[in-house]
Protein backbone atom coordinates (compact mmCIF):
# COMPACT_ATOMS: atom_id res chain seq x y z
CA UNK A 1 0.00 0.00 0.00
CA UNK A 2 1.58 3.26 -0.79
CA UNK A 3 2.29 6.16 2.29
CA UNK A 4 -0.71 8.11 1.07
CA UNK A 5 -3.17 5.34 0.76
CA UNK A 6 -2.23 4.15 4.38
CA UNK A 7 -2.47 7.79 5.69
CA UNK A 8 -5.86 8.13 4.24
CA UNK A 9 -8.37 8.74 7.23
CA UNK A 10 -5.85 9.27 9.77
CA UNK A 11 -5.45 12.07 12.11
CA UNK A 12 -2.95 14.14 14.01
CA UNK A 13 -2.25 14.67 17.55
CA UNK A 14 0.47 17.65 18.04
CA UNK A 15 0.40 16.73 21.87
CA UNK A 16 2.61 13.82 23.02
CA UNK A 17 0.49 9.97 24.12
CA UNK A 18 1.30 10.15 28.13
CA UNK A 19 4.20 7.42 29.33
CA UNK A 20 2.77 5.00 31.58
CA UNK A 21 4.50 1.97 33.31
CA UNK A 22 2.38 -1.33 33.46
CA UNK A 23 1.64 -3.41 35.83
CA UNK A 24 0.54 -6.70 35.21
CA UNK A 25 -0.47 -9.55 37.24
CA UNK A 26 -2.87 -11.98 38.78
CA UNK A 27 -2.09 -10.42 42.21
CA UNK A 28 0.14 -7.22 43.77
CA UNK A 29 2.55 -9.97 44.91
CA UNK A 30 2.93 -10.92 41.27
CA UNK A 31 3.58 -7.83 38.81
CA UNK A 32 5.72 -7.61 35.53
CA UNK A 33 6.40 -4.47 34.84
CA UNK A 34 5.62 -3.04 30.57
CA UNK A 35 5.92 0.42 29.14
CA UNK A 36 2.90 2.27 27.75
CA UNK A 37 1.52 5.05 26.56
CA UNK A 38 -1.86 6.27 27.18
CA UNK A 39 -4.22 8.42 24.86
CA UNK A 40 -7.31 9.51 26.35
CA UNK A 41 -8.64 6.79 28.41
CA UNK A 42 -7.16 4.41 26.11
CA UNK A 43 -3.80 2.02 27.10
CA UNK A 44 -1.55 0.65 24.93
CA UNK A 45 1.78 -1.40 25.43
CA UNK A 46 5.21 -0.33 23.57
CA UNK A 47 7.01 -2.84 22.13
CA UNK A 48 10.79 -2.74 21.10
CA UNK A 49 11.41 -2.53 17.31
CA UNK A 50 13.97 -4.67 16.34
CA UNK A 51 17.13 -2.68 17.59
CA UNK A 52 16.01 -2.65 20.46
CA UNK A 53 14.82 0.97 21.42
CA UNK A 54 11.24 2.07 21.74
CA UNK A 55 9.39 3.98 19.10
CA UNK A 56 9.06 7.67 19.19
CA UNK A 57 5.59 7.64 17.66
CA UNK A 58 2.00 5.68 18.13
CA UNK A 59 -1.19 5.26 16.35
CA UNK A 60 -3.71 4.21 18.38
CA UNK A 61 -7.70 4.52 16.81
CA UNK A 62 -6.38 6.29 13.69
CA UNK A 63 -4.94 8.77 15.25
CA UNK A 64 -1.15 9.22 14.95
CA UNK A 65 0.62 10.76 18.36
CA UNK A 66 4.18 11.49 19.44
CA UNK A 67 6.07 10.45 22.51
CA UNK A 68 8.33 12.56 23.99
CA UNK A 69 11.70 11.22 23.94
CA UNK A 70 13.09 12.99 26.49
CA UNK A 71 10.55 12.06 28.60
CA UNK A 72 10.94 7.97 27.95
CA UNK A 73 14.15 8.30 28.48
CA UNK A 74 14.12 10.27 32.06
CA UNK A 75 11.35 7.04 32.91
CA UNK A 76 13.61 4.40 31.68
CA UNK A 77 16.96 5.99 33.48
CA UNK A 78 14.68 6.56 36.94
CA UNK A 79 13.47 2.43 36.55
CA UNK A 80 17.40 1.68 36.09
CA UNK A 81 18.49 3.38 39.31
CA UNK A 82 15.70 1.64 40.69
CA UNK A 83 16.77 -1.57 39.94
CA UNK A 84 13.41 -2.18 37.68
CA UNK A 85 13.43 -4.02 34.32
CA UNK A 86 10.95 -3.59 31.68
CA UNK A 87 9.55 -7.19 31.56
CA UNK A 88 10.66 -8.80 34.80
CA UNK A 89 9.04 -8.69 37.59
CA UNK A 90 8.62 -6.06 40.49
CA UNK A 91 9.04 -6.96 43.28
CA UNK A 92 7.34 -6.18 47.01
CA UNK A 93 9.64 -3.61 47.87
CA UNK A 94 10.09 -1.82 44.24
CA UNK A 95 5.88 -2.02 44.02
CA UNK A 96 5.51 -0.05 47.60
CA UNK A 97 8.45 2.53 46.15
CA UNK A 98 6.56 3.43 43.21
CA UNK A 99 3.06 3.45 45.54
CA UNK A 100 4.59 6.00 47.64
CA UNK A 101 6.98 8.00 45.16
CA UNK A 102 5.34 11.75 44.26
CA UNK A 103 6.56 13.57 41.10
CA UNK A 104 7.27 10.73 38.74
CA UNK A 105 7.59 11.18 34.75
CA UNK A 106 5.17 9.02 34.15
CA UNK A 107 2.06 7.40 35.52
CA UNK A 108 1.51 3.86 36.86
CA UNK A 109 -1.29 1.76 35.94
CA UNK A 110 -1.88 -1.74 38.21
CA UNK A 111 -3.88 -4.45 35.92
CA UNK A 112 -4.66 -7.10 37.91
CA UNK A 113 -6.50 -9.49 36.04
CA UNK A 114 -8.56 -11.45 38.72
CA UNK A 115 -9.37 -10.05 42.20
CA UNK A 116 -10.21 -13.63 43.52
CA UNK A 117 -7.63 -14.94 46.46
CA UNK A 118 -4.53 -16.40 44.30
CA UNK A 119 -1.20 -17.91 45.03
CA UNK A 120 0.90 -15.18 44.31
CA UNK A 121 3.94 -17.50 45.13
CA UNK A 122 4.32 -20.90 44.78
CA UNK A 123 5.63 -23.39 47.13
CA UNK A 124 8.28 -25.31 45.33
CA UNK A 125 9.13 -27.59 48.44
CA UNK A 126 7.88 -29.26 51.80
CA UNK A 127 9.41 -27.28 54.26
CA UNK A 128 11.61 -30.17 55.79
CA UNK A 129 11.11 -30.53 59.40
CA UNK A 130 7.81 -29.01 59.29
CA UNK A 131 5.54 -31.76 60.46
CA UNK A 132 2.05 -30.51 60.32
CA UNK A 133 -0.48 -30.39 57.00
CA UNK A 134 -1.30 -26.85 55.42
CA UNK A 135 -4.35 -25.86 53.71
CA UNK A 136 -3.63 -24.45 50.44
CA UNK A 137 -4.20 -21.00 51.47
CA UNK A 138 -1.80 -21.48 54.08
CA UNK A 139 0.47 -22.48 51.64
CA UNK A 140 0.07 -19.34 49.77
CA UNK A 141 0.68 -17.48 53.47
CA UNK A 142 4.02 -19.77 53.98
CA UNK A 143 5.07 -18.62 50.51
CA UNK A 144 4.28 -14.78 50.55
CA UNK A 145 6.14 -14.99 54.46
CA UNK A 146 9.09 -16.66 52.62
CA UNK A 147 8.87 -14.11 49.70
CA UNK A 148 9.34 -11.43 52.52
CA UNK A 149 12.13 -13.01 54.33
CA UNK A 150 13.74 -13.52 50.82
CA UNK A 151 14.03 -9.86 50.22
CA UNK A 152 14.54 -9.07 53.95
CA UNK A 153 11.36 -6.97 54.44
CA UNK A 154 8.23 -7.22 56.34
CA UNK A 155 4.73 -7.67 56.49
CA UNK A 156 1.59 -7.76 58.22
CA UNK A 157 -0.06 -11.27 58.45
CA UNK A 158 -3.56 -10.29 59.27
CA UNK A 159 -5.76 -13.34 58.50
CA UNK A 160 -9.12 -13.49 60.56
CA UNK A 161 -8.93 -15.67 63.79
CA UNK A 162 -9.08 -19.47 63.29
CA UNK A 163 -7.25 -19.47 59.86
CA UNK A 164 -3.88 -20.60 61.75
CA UNK A 165 -2.01 -17.88 61.39
CA UNK A 166 0.27 -19.19 64.48
CA UNK A 167 1.03 -22.63 62.19
CA UNK A 168 1.96 -20.50 58.97
CA UNK A 169 4.95 -18.23 60.74
CA UNK A 170 5.99 -21.86 62.65
CA UNK A 171 6.79 -23.06 59.00
CA UNK A 172 8.55 -19.79 58.21
CA UNK A 173 10.71 -20.12 61.30
CA UNK A 174 11.74 -24.08 60.30
CA UNK A 175 12.42 -22.60 56.58
CA UNK A 176 14.45 -20.09 58.19
CA UNK A 177 16.24 -22.49 60.26
CA UNK A 178 16.72 -24.62 57.31
CA UNK A 179 18.41 -22.09 55.75
CA UNK A 180 21.11 -21.57 58.45
CA UNK A 181 19.00 -18.60 59.18
CA UNK A 182 18.69 -17.26 62.68
CA UNK A 183 18.11 -16.76 65.57
CA UNK A 184 14.12 -15.75 65.66
CA UNK A 185 12.26 -13.83 68.27
CA UNK A 186 8.47 -14.08 68.91
CA UNK A 187 6.70 -11.42 71.32
CA UNK A 188 3.47 -12.44 72.26
CA UNK A 189 1.07 -11.82 75.33
CA UNK A 190 2.28 -13.49 78.40
CA UNK A 191 -0.59 -15.29 77.93
CA UNK A 192 0.07 -17.21 75.19
CA UNK A 193 3.64 -18.16 75.53
CA UNK A 194 2.82 -21.82 76.69
CA UNK A 195 0.55 -21.72 73.65
CA UNK A 196 3.28 -20.44 71.49
CA UNK A 197 5.64 -23.50 72.96
CA UNK A 198 3.53 -26.21 72.39
CA UNK A 199 2.63 -25.17 68.88
CA UNK A 200 6.45 -24.95 68.11
CA UNK A 201 6.53 -28.40 69.86
CA UNK A 202 4.28 -30.12 67.49
CA UNK A 203 4.70 -28.33 64.20
CA UNK A 204 8.36 -28.11 64.51
CA UNK A 205 9.84 -30.59 66.88
CA UNK A 206 13.33 -30.48 65.73
CA UNK A 207 13.96 -26.59 66.49
CA UNK A 208 16.00 -25.60 69.74
CA UNK A 209 13.35 -23.17 71.53
CA UNK A 210 13.76 -21.10 74.70
CA UNK A 211 11.05 -19.51 76.34
CA UNK A 212 12.84 -16.03 77.93
CA UNK A 213 10.88 -15.63 80.70
CA UNK A 214 10.99 -15.72 85.27
CA UNK A 215 13.83 -15.59 87.15
CA UNK A 216 15.91 -18.14 85.28
CA UNK A 217 15.82 -16.40 82.03
CA UNK A 218 18.99 -16.19 80.39
CA UNK A 219 21.17 -13.04 80.83
CA UNK A 220 23.29 -13.79 78.04
CA UNK A 221 22.95 -12.29 74.16
CA UNK A 222 25.56 -15.49 73.17
CA UNK A 223 23.19 -18.01 74.44
CA UNK A 224 19.82 -16.53 73.41
CA UNK A 225 21.69 -16.36 69.91
CA UNK A 226 22.35 -20.39 70.29
CA UNK A 227 18.50 -21.22 69.89
CA UNK A 228 16.57 -21.41 66.66
CA UNK A 229 13.54 -19.34 68.21
CA UNK A 230 13.35 -17.24 71.20
CA UNK A 231 9.95 -16.65 72.89
CA UNK A 232 9.36 -13.73 75.25
CA UNK A 233 6.65 -11.58 76.50
CA UNK A 234 5.96 -7.93 76.25
CA UNK A 235 6.67 -6.65 79.55
CA UNK A 236 10.03 -8.74 79.50
CA UNK A 237 10.82 -7.59 76.12
CA UNK A 238 11.00 -4.39 77.50
CA UNK A 239 12.60 -4.75 80.83
CA UNK A 240 15.13 -6.69 78.54
CA UNK A 241 15.48 -4.15 75.54
CA UNK A 242 18.99 -4.33 76.18
CA UNK A 243 19.57 -7.63 76.25
CA UNK A 244 17.56 -8.41 73.70
CA UNK A 245 18.66 -5.53 71.29
CA UNK A 246 22.33 -7.07 71.76
CA UNK A 247 21.24 -10.40 69.01
CA UNK A 248 21.02 -9.32 65.71
CA UNK A 249 17.45 -11.10 65.32
CA UNK A 250 16.84 -12.85 61.73
CA UNK A 251 12.82 -13.03 62.03
CA UNK A 252 11.11 -10.47 64.61
CA UNK A 253 7.42 -11.84 64.79
CA UNK A 254 5.24 -9.47 67.05
CA UNK A 255 1.95 -11.85 68.11
CA UNK A 256 -1.03 -9.83 68.57
CA UNK A 257 0.26 -6.86 67.03
CA UNK A 258 -2.62 -4.28 67.78
CA UNK A 259 -0.13 -4.15 71.39
CA UNK A 260 1.77 -1.79 69.33
CA UNK A 261 -0.78 -0.06 68.54
CA UNK A 262 -0.16 2.93 70.35
CA UNK A 263 2.85 4.86 68.37
CA UNK A 264 3.50 6.85 71.60
CA UNK A 265 3.76 4.23 73.87
CA UNK A 266 6.94 2.52 75.77
CA UNK A 267 6.47 -0.77 74.90
CA UNK A 268 5.77 0.44 70.89
CA UNK A 269 9.42 2.30 70.75
CA UNK A 270 11.52 -0.44 72.46
CA UNK A 271 10.34 -3.50 70.53
CA UNK A 272 10.60 -1.37 67.15
CA UNK A 273 14.23 -0.61 68.75
CA UNK A 274 15.29 -4.33 68.51
CA UNK A 275 17.60 -5.39 65.99
CA UNK A 276 16.41 -7.56 63.26
CA UNK A 277 16.26 -8.56 59.32
CA UNK A 278 12.50 -9.18 59.29
CA UNK A 279 9.57 -7.86 60.67
CA UNK A 280 5.78 -9.64 60.72
CA UNK A 281 3.40 -8.46 62.48
CA UNK A 282 0.72 -11.21 63.04
CA UNK A 283 -2.42 -9.62 64.26
CA UNK A 284 -6.27 -10.10 63.59
CA UNK A 285 -7.03 -6.43 63.86
CA UNK A 286 -4.47 -4.32 62.18
CA UNK A 287 -7.38 -1.61 62.82
CA UNK A 288 -9.37 -1.31 65.60
CA UNK A 289 -10.26 2.35 66.12
CA UNK A 290 -7.93 5.39 64.61
CA UNK A 291 -5.98 4.68 61.01
CA UNK A 292 -2.78 5.80 63.38
CA UNK A 293 -3.20 1.73 64.60
CA UNK A 294 -1.89 1.10 61.34
CA UNK A 295 0.90 3.36 61.18
CA UNK A 296 1.88 2.41 64.24
CA UNK A 297 2.09 -1.63 63.09
CA UNK A 298 2.93 -0.70 59.34
CA UNK A 299 6.16 1.42 60.44
CA UNK A 300 7.23 -1.86 62.71
CA UNK A 301 6.72 -4.20 59.79
CA UNK A 302 8.35 -1.97 57.08
CA UNK A 303 9.21 1.33 58.95
CA UNK A 304 9.18 4.69 56.74
CA UNK A 305 6.59 3.05 54.53
CA UNK A 306 4.18 5.33 55.76
CA UNK A 307 6.40 8.40 56.53
CA UNK A 308 6.57 10.62 59.44
CA UNK A 309 3.74 9.82 62.18
CA UNK A 310 3.15 13.84 62.00
CA UNK A 311 3.41 13.22 58.26
CA UNK A 312 0.84 10.60 58.66
CA UNK A 313 -1.45 12.76 60.66
CA UNK A 314 -1.59 15.52 58.41
CA UNK A 315 -2.69 13.73 55.38
CA UNK A 316 -5.06 10.77 56.61
CA UNK A 317 -7.86 11.60 58.63
CA UNK A 318 -10.12 8.53 60.57
CA UNK A 319 -12.52 8.63 56.72
CA UNK A 320 -13.49 5.50 54.75
CA UNK A 321 -11.62 7.37 51.60
CA UNK A 322 -8.73 8.14 53.43
CA UNK A 323 -8.68 4.56 54.85
CA UNK A 324 -9.29 3.54 50.78
CA UNK A 325 -5.94 5.47 50.00
CA UNK A 326 -4.14 4.11 52.72
CA UNK A 327 -4.90 0.24 51.83
CA UNK A 328 -3.30 1.12 48.68
CA UNK A 329 0.17 1.88 50.00
CA UNK A 330 -0.07 -0.66 52.83
CA UNK A 331 -1.58 -3.87 50.77
CA UNK A 332 1.66 -5.06 49.34
CA UNK A 333 3.04 -6.02 52.98
CA UNK A 334 -0.36 -6.77 54.14
CA UNK A 335 -2.23 -10.63 53.80
CA UNK A 336 -5.67 -10.50 54.68
CA UNK A 337 -7.59 -13.37 54.37
CA UNK A 338 -11.06 -13.59 55.76
CA UNK A 339 -13.25 -17.27 56.28
CA UNK A 340 -15.89 -16.58 53.73
CA UNK A 341 -12.89 -16.24 50.85
CA UNK A 342 -11.19 -19.72 51.66
CA UNK A 343 -14.32 -21.40 52.58
CA UNK A 344 -13.09 -24.34 50.08
CA UNK A 345 -10.07 -24.87 52.24
CA UNK A 346 -11.51 -25.17 55.30
CA UNK A 347 -13.42 -27.42 57.53
CA UNK A 348 -17.11 -26.68 58.89
CA UNK A 349 -15.65 -26.70 62.14
CA UNK A 350 -12.63 -25.43 63.11
CA UNK A 351 -11.09 -26.70 66.76
CA UNK A 352 -8.49 -24.20 68.55
CA UNK A 353 -7.07 -25.70 71.87
CA UNK A 354 -5.42 -22.76 73.89
CA UNK A 355 -3.31 -23.48 76.49
CA UNK A 356 -2.28 -20.75 78.78
CA UNK A 357 -0.03 -20.36 81.43
CA UNK A 358 -0.83 -19.02 85.27
CA UNK A 359 1.22 -16.39 86.28
CA UNK A 360 3.45 -16.73 89.56
CA UNK A 361 0.95 -15.67 91.91
CA UNK A 362 -1.83 -17.58 90.19
CA UNK A 363 0.55 -20.54 90.18
CA UNK A 364 1.19 -19.93 93.90
CA UNK A 365 -1.94 -19.83 94.67
CA UNK A 366 -3.63 -22.81 92.64
CA UNK A 367 -0.20 -24.92 94.58
CA UNK A 368 -1.82 -24.15 97.57
CA UNK A 369 -4.75 -25.09 96.84
CA UNK A 370 -3.48 -28.51 95.30
CA UNK A 371 -1.58 -29.54 98.50
CA UNK A 372 -4.31 -28.81 100.53
CA UNK A 373 -6.41 -31.05 98.29
CA UNK A 374 -3.79 -33.66 98.03
CA UNK A 375 -3.16 -33.96 101.58
CA UNK A 376 -7.07 -34.08 102.94
CA UNK A 377 -7.85 -36.67 100.29
CA UNK A 378 -4.41 -38.63 99.40
CA UNK A 379 -4.25 -41.46 96.83
CA UNK A 380 -8.13 -42.06 97.58
CA UNK A 381 -8.96 -38.77 95.92
CA UNK A 382 -12.32 -38.98 93.83
CA UNK A 383 -13.58 -37.16 91.29
CA UNK A 384 -15.56 -34.32 93.51
CA UNK A 385 -12.22 -34.12 95.22
CA UNK A 386 -10.97 -31.74 92.50
CA UNK A 387 -14.16 -29.79 92.07
CA UNK A 388 -11.65 -27.07 94.37
CA UNK A 389 -8.96 -27.46 91.85
CA UNK A 390 -11.26 -27.06 88.89
CA UNK A 391 -13.17 -23.78 90.57
CA UNK A 392 -10.00 -21.99 90.62
CA UNK A 393 -8.80 -22.34 87.46
CA UNK A 394 -11.94 -21.38 86.36
CA UNK A 395 -11.52 -18.16 88.55
CA UNK A 396 -9.66 -17.98 92.03
CA UNK A 397 -12.34 -15.80 93.06
CA UNK A 398 -14.91 -18.15 93.43
CA UNK A 399 -13.11 -19.87 96.11
CA UNK A 400 -11.28 -16.33 97.74
CA UNK A 401 -10.93 -12.88 97.26
CA UNK A 402 -9.22 -11.72 94.36
CA UNK A 403 -10.14 -8.13 93.85
CA UNK A 404 -12.63 -6.39 92.16
CA UNK A 405 -11.54 -6.45 88.25
CA UNK A 406 -11.36 -10.11 87.42
CA UNK A 407 -9.08 -9.59 84.60
CA UNK A 408 -6.65 -8.90 87.36
CA UNK A 409 -3.75 -11.31 87.19
CA UNK A 410 -6.26 -14.20 85.65
CA UNK A 411 -4.59 -14.58 81.83
CA UNK A 412 -7.10 -16.92 80.85
CA UNK A 413 -9.62 -14.46 81.34
CA UNK A 414 -7.76 -11.80 79.75
CA UNK A 415 -7.82 -14.50 76.96
CA UNK A 416 -11.08 -14.51 77.12
CA UNK A 417 -11.57 -10.71 76.43
CA UNK A 418 -8.87 -10.84 73.79
CA UNK A 419 -10.91 -13.23 71.83
CA UNK A 420 -14.61 -11.70 72.23
CA UNK A 421 -12.54 -8.29 71.07
CA UNK A 422 -11.97 -9.68 67.61
CA UNK A 423 -15.37 -11.60 67.59
CA UNK A 424 -17.37 -8.30 68.51
CA UNK A 425 -15.08 -6.15 66.12
CA UNK A 426 -16.60 -8.26 63.32
CA UNK A 427 -20.10 -8.10 64.44
CA UNK A 428 -20.19 -11.71 65.17
CA UNK A 429 -22.17 -13.43 68.24
CA UNK A 430 -20.67 -15.97 70.62
CA UNK A 431 -21.63 -18.37 72.74
CA UNK A 432 -19.23 -18.55 76.12
CA UNK A 433 -19.80 -21.97 77.99
CA UNK A 434 -19.09 -22.23 81.85
CA UNK A 435 -20.04 -24.78 84.47
CA UNK A 436 -20.37 -22.70 87.48
CA UNK A 437 -23.06 -20.26 88.39
CA UNK A 438 -20.78 -17.73 90.35
CA UNK A 439 -18.86 -17.47 87.26
CA UNK A 440 -21.77 -16.81 85.06
CA UNK A 441 -22.29 -14.28 87.76
CA UNK A 442 -18.87 -12.58 87.17
CA UNK A 443 -19.30 -12.28 83.18
CA UNK A 444 -22.60 -10.80 83.24
CA UNK A 445 -21.75 -8.37 85.21
CA UNK A 446 -17.81 -7.67 83.88
CA UNK A 447 -18.68 -8.24 80.35
CA UNK A 448 -21.38 -5.28 79.83
CA UNK A 449 -18.92 -2.90 81.00
CA UNK A 450 -16.10 -3.47 78.95
CA UNK A 451 -18.08 -3.95 76.05
CA UNK A 452 -21.38 -1.81 76.51
CA UNK A 453 -22.53 -1.72 72.92
CA UNK A 454 -22.19 -5.77 73.04
CA UNK A 455 -25.89 -7.83 73.65
CA UNK A 456 -25.08 -10.36 76.87
CA UNK A 457 -27.32 -12.36 78.43
CA UNK A 458 -26.66 -15.90 80.28
CA UNK A 459 -29.01 -19.29 80.51
CA UNK A 460 -28.11 -21.62 83.31
CA UNK A 461 -30.22 -23.68 85.76
CA UNK A 462 -31.69 -20.14 86.99
CA UNK A 463 -33.31 -19.86 83.76
CA UNK A 464 -36.94 -21.28 83.77
CA UNK A 465 -37.92 -23.29 80.51
CA UNK A 466 -40.30 -20.77 79.63
CA UNK A 467 -37.39 -18.02 79.40
CA UNK A 468 -34.61 -20.01 77.37
CA UNK A 469 -36.10 -19.54 74.20
CA UNK A 470 -36.95 -16.12 74.68
CA UNK A 471 -33.20 -15.50 75.85
CA UNK A 472 -32.31 -17.21 72.46
CA UNK A 473 -34.70 -15.04 70.27
CA UNK A 474 -33.19 -11.63 71.90
CA UNK A 475 -29.52 -12.99 71.14
CA UNK A 476 -30.32 -14.38 67.76
CA UNK A 477 -32.14 -10.88 67.10
CA UNK A 478 -29.75 -8.27 69.05
CA UNK A 479 -28.12 -6.05 65.95
CA UNK A 480 -24.30 -6.42 66.05
CA UNK A 481 -22.17 -8.43 68.48
CA UNK A 482 -23.82 -10.23 70.91
CA UNK A 483 -22.33 -12.97 73.54
CA UNK A 484 -24.75 -15.50 75.34
CA UNK A 485 -23.05 -17.29 78.45
CA UNK A 486 -24.16 -20.85 79.00
CA UNK A 487 -23.90 -23.60 81.96
CA UNK A 488 -22.82 -26.39 79.34
CA UNK A 489 -24.94 -29.27 81.40
CA UNK A 490 -28.24 -26.68 81.80
CA UNK A 491 -28.33 -25.55 78.19
CA UNK A 492 -26.09 -27.80 76.25
CA UNK A 493 -28.46 -30.03 74.64
CA UNK A 494 -32.12 -28.65 72.73
CA UNK A 495 -31.01 -25.50 71.65
CA UNK A 496 -30.67 -24.26 67.78
CA UNK A 497 -27.81 -20.89 68.31
CA UNK A 498 -27.34 -20.68 64.74
CA UNK A 499 -26.89 -17.29 64.78
CA UNK A 500 -23.29 -17.63 66.64
CA UNK A 501 -20.61 -18.64 64.78
CA UNK A 502 -18.04 -18.54 67.76
CA UNK A 503 -17.83 -21.09 70.68
CA UNK A 504 -16.06 -20.69 73.40
CA UNK A 505 -15.48 -23.17 76.49
CA UNK A 506 -13.84 -21.49 79.58
CA UNK A 507 -13.64 -24.34 81.42
CA UNK A 508 -13.22 -28.19 80.10
CA UNK A 509 -15.40 -30.85 81.11
CA UNK A 510 -14.57 -34.43 81.85
CA UNK A 511 -17.62 -35.42 79.62
CA UNK A 512 -17.00 -35.02 75.90
CA UNK A 513 -19.88 -35.52 74.96
CA UNK A 514 -21.32 -32.45 77.38
CA UNK A 515 -18.37 -30.69 75.31
CA UNK A 516 -19.78 -31.71 71.72
CA UNK A 517 -23.05 -31.16 72.60
CA UNK A 518 -22.47 -27.75 73.87
CA UNK A 519 -20.54 -26.75 70.46
CA UNK A 520 -23.35 -28.46 68.55
CA UNK A 521 -25.46 -25.32 69.60
CA UNK A 522 -23.87 -23.18 66.81
CA UNK A 523 -22.30 -26.25 64.90
CA UNK A 524 -25.56 -27.80 63.35
CA UNK A 525 -28.00 -27.32 60.68
CA UNK A 526 -29.23 -23.61 59.52
CA UNK A 527 -25.55 -22.92 60.25
CA UNK A 528 -24.56 -20.99 57.11
CA UNK A 529 -20.92 -19.90 58.27
CA UNK A 530 -17.75 -22.07 59.75
CA UNK A 531 -17.84 -22.44 63.45
CA UNK A 532 -14.33 -21.27 65.27
CA UNK A 533 -14.68 -23.88 68.70
CA UNK A 534 -11.63 -22.28 71.53
CA UNK A 535 -11.16 -24.22 74.17
CA UNK A 536 -9.21 -22.23 77.30
CA UNK A 537 -7.69 -24.38 79.49
CA UNK A 538 -4.37 -23.52 82.42
CA UNK A 539 -1.21 -25.45 81.12
CA UNK A 540 -0.22 -28.27 83.84
CA UNK A 541 -3.17 -28.07 85.92
CA UNK A 542 -5.99 -30.27 86.31
CA UNK A 543 -7.36 -28.46 83.03
CA UNK A 544 -4.59 -29.60 81.50
CA UNK A 545 -5.40 -33.25 82.57
CA UNK A 546 -8.96 -32.52 81.27
CA UNK A 547 -8.00 -31.21 77.80
CA UNK A 548 -5.63 -34.22 76.90
CA UNK A 549 -8.16 -36.55 78.23
CA UNK A 550 -10.73 -35.09 75.84
CA UNK A 551 -7.81 -35.40 72.93
CA UNK A 552 -7.44 -38.96 73.87
CA UNK A 553 -10.73 -39.87 73.75
CA UNK A 554 -11.54 -37.99 70.71
CA UNK A 555 -8.44 -40.10 68.93
CA UNK A 556 -11.24 -43.14 69.67
CA UNK A 557 -13.96 -44.05 67.00
CA UNK A 558 -16.23 -41.03 67.22
CA UNK A 559 -18.95 -44.29 68.42
CA UNK A 560 -17.40 -44.90 71.22
CA UNK A 561 -17.62 -41.72 72.47
CA UNK A 562 -20.86 -40.58 72.36
CA UNK A 563 -22.34 -41.24 75.58
CA UNK A 564 -19.43 -41.64 77.29
CA UNK A 565 -20.51 -41.53 80.83
CA UNK A 566 -17.65 -39.04 81.39
CA UNK A 567 -16.25 -40.90 84.66
CA UNK A 568 -12.65 -39.70 85.06
CA UNK A 569 -10.55 -42.85 85.88
CA UNK A 570 -8.62 -43.14 89.27
CA UNK A 571 -5.30 -42.60 86.98
CA UNK A 572 -6.95 -38.95 85.88
CA UNK A 573 -7.72 -37.56 88.99
CA UNK A 574 -4.01 -38.83 90.80
CA UNK A 575 -2.02 -37.62 87.76
CA UNK A 576 -4.64 -34.20 87.80
CA UNK A 577 -3.96 -33.81 91.90
CA UNK A 578 0.11 -34.50 91.15
CA UNK A 579 0.41 -32.64 88.21
CA UNK A 580 1.97 -28.79 89.31
CA UNK A 581 2.47 -25.57 87.24
CA UNK A 582 5.41 -24.64 89.74
CA UNK A 583 7.02 -28.12 89.64
CA UNK A 584 6.90 -27.94 85.32
CA UNK A 585 8.16 -23.92 85.48
CA UNK A 586 5.34 -22.92 83.07
CA UNK A 587 4.96 -20.17 85.02
CA UNK A 588 4.97 -16.51 83.54
CA UNK A 589 6.83 -13.74 85.41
Amino acid sequence: MAPDEALLGLSFSRFPADIVLLLVGRSHREMRAELGAKTGDTVSKLGLSNEGSYPDQIVVDKCWYPLDEARLQETLSLLHSRGLTIGKDVDLGKLIWLRQARNLPFQVIEDIESAAVVRAVHSTYQVSGFVGQLYPYQEDGLAFLQLVASQSLGCILADEMGLGKTVQLIALMQSEANSKRGPSLIVAPATLLENWRRELQQFSPGLSVNVHRGPTRYGSAEKLAAFNVVITSFDTAVRDELLLAATAWNVLAIDEAQNIRNPEAHRTLSIKRLQRRVSIAVTGTPVENRLADLWSISDFALPGLLGSLSDFRAEFDDTSTDAYRLSAIVNPILLRRRVAEVAADLPERIDIPQCIAMTQALAAAYEKVRRQVKEEYGRSAALASLQRLRMFCTHPMLLEHWGADPALLMPKYQRLLEILEEVFSRGEKALVFCGYRRMVDILCSDLPQRFPKTFTTFIDGRTTIAERQAKVDQFSGALGPAVLILNPKAAGTGLNITAANHVIHYNPEWNPAVVDQASARAYRRRQTRRVTVHYLYFADTVEDVMIQRLTSKRGLAGAAVVGHGGEATQADILRALDISPISNASVLE
